[in-house]
């Protein structure tokens, strides 16, 4: 027998473990299938590569379910300015939490972190049950339900299924979902770093020809580097030695980074960009890199699917409750699709234009800079800006 549940979310990563807990809070009865484990206890000092800026809008998502409670105050680091200016020095722009009435703008945490915080939320609501190491073999779409078979055997009958697997989303493929892809042939390097000054608070980015140079600060006198660049460069530059890249970052980087203790680790990664044609279908739903993935340059990504997330749940709980109703009803599907595509359209659009204005010829990159300046002297216009990048707008 097939056990029926309100929602089948495939991917058990941040979104899809987000929106798991948001239903299953709200009393709905979730499967959350995961091709990998549970995570597990995070048992080393050591900062992972992968981390997350996570705006106010995405804290209180994760404050809403339970989350942030188990995100330590010793794996998150707090940032209260933002600096972004170019390479000559033309074109400059400063944004302080302070000026838009903030404390702050929001927290970097480590990737893994926020997954196992809310991993734990989920232990404790009855209704998610978690089904790991499996993946989608089929999917079959009826009129008052939709079948998941996996590849452990079992078939899960549910009245909504969610993609929540990432870019190459197996749910997406099932569903017949197309995407627009765009290779935009750079990579970058993200590097784990020990720098010489303490804590920071600021996070800043500075625009070159061959891509943003970023420091986004961790607890303590720890940071993370995003060096983008071609791809052969940024491999070579991936192969030095720890010292080696060590005295080129710098040398090649900000003077305002200070000095460098230590490198502590190192990955690199394509920067590609990619959207699916359609947000849903009959009774499925697409969130975060499932429907789209954007240039990482803003810091957006996991942003963007957390918006996601309260979008869908907000709709669905607000039309059905889990006694009454249908949640893959169309309705509140398409309000989700209507909502969510246009606000990532200008996300897309904006990072878009910074992306080819700052890697452009002199000309664009003159103008990129000039930008900054302008954008500089005008606070409502920045205000807005900002409040928009926070989920507040």
């Amino acid at each position: 027998m097939n056990q029926h549940f309100d929602a089948i979310i495939v991917g058990g990563g941040m979104v899809g473990s987000a929106l798991a807990a948001a239903l299953g809070q709200g009393g709905y009865s979730v499967a959350l299938v995961e091709s990998g484990s549970e995570p597990g206890a995070i048992e080393d000092d050591a900062f992972d590569l992968r981390v997350s800026s996570l705006n106010l809008a995405a804290q209180r998502l994760l404050e809403s379910v339970g989350a942030w409670a188990h995100i330590p105050a010793e794996r998150r680091c707090i940032f209260r300015h933002i600096h972004a200016w170019d390479i000559h020095g033309h074109g400059e722009t400063h944004f302080d939490a302070e000026a838009l009435g903030l404390d702050d703008f929001g927290s970097f945490v480590e990737n893994r972190v926020i997954r196992r915080a809310l991993w734990r939320c989920l232990a404790s609501l009855p209704g998610v049950e978690p089904i790991c190491r499996t993946r989608p073999l089929a999917l079959i779409t009826g009129s008052e339900r939709v079948l998941v078979e996996l590849d452990n055997g079992r078939m899960l009958s549910g009245s909504l299924v969610v993609g929540a697997d990432g870019a190459r989303s197996e749910i997406r493929e099932l569903a017949g979902i197309d995407v627009d892809a765009l290779d935009y042939g750079q990579r970058a390097l993200i590097i784990n770093v020990v720098t010489q000054r303490p804590q920071q608070d600021v996070s800043w980015q500075r625009f070159t020809p061959e891509g943003p140079q970023a420091m986004l600060p961790l607890p303590g006198p720890h940071a993370s580097l995003v060096w983008y660049g071609e791809p052969k460069a940024t491999r070579d530059r991936e192969a030095l030695s720890d010292e080696a890249l060590r005295q080129a970052i710098e040398r090649e980087f900000p003077a305002r980074l200070g000095g460098l203790k230590e490198v502590t680790g190192r990955a690199s990664f394509p920067i590609r960009r990619q959207h699916a044609r359609h947000y849903t279908a009959p009774r499925l739903a697409l969130v975060g890199d499932a429907a789209h993935v954007i240039h990482p340059l803003a810091g957006q990504g996991l942003n963007l699917g957390l918006q996601d997330v309260t979008a869908l749940a907000d709709l669905l709980t607000a039309a059905h409750t889990p006694q009454h109703g249908d949640l893959g009803a169309p309705g509140p599907l398409r309000r989700y699709a209507w909502q969510r595509r246009p606000q990532t359209l200008a996300m897309i659009a904006a990072t878009e234009v910074f992306h080819r204005v700052f890697t452009g010829n002199a000309m664009l990159r003159s103008a990129g800079a000039a930008g900054l300046a302008v954008a500089e002297r005008l606070g409502p216009a920045k205000q807005f800006m900002m409040r928009r990048a926070l989920g507040l707008q």
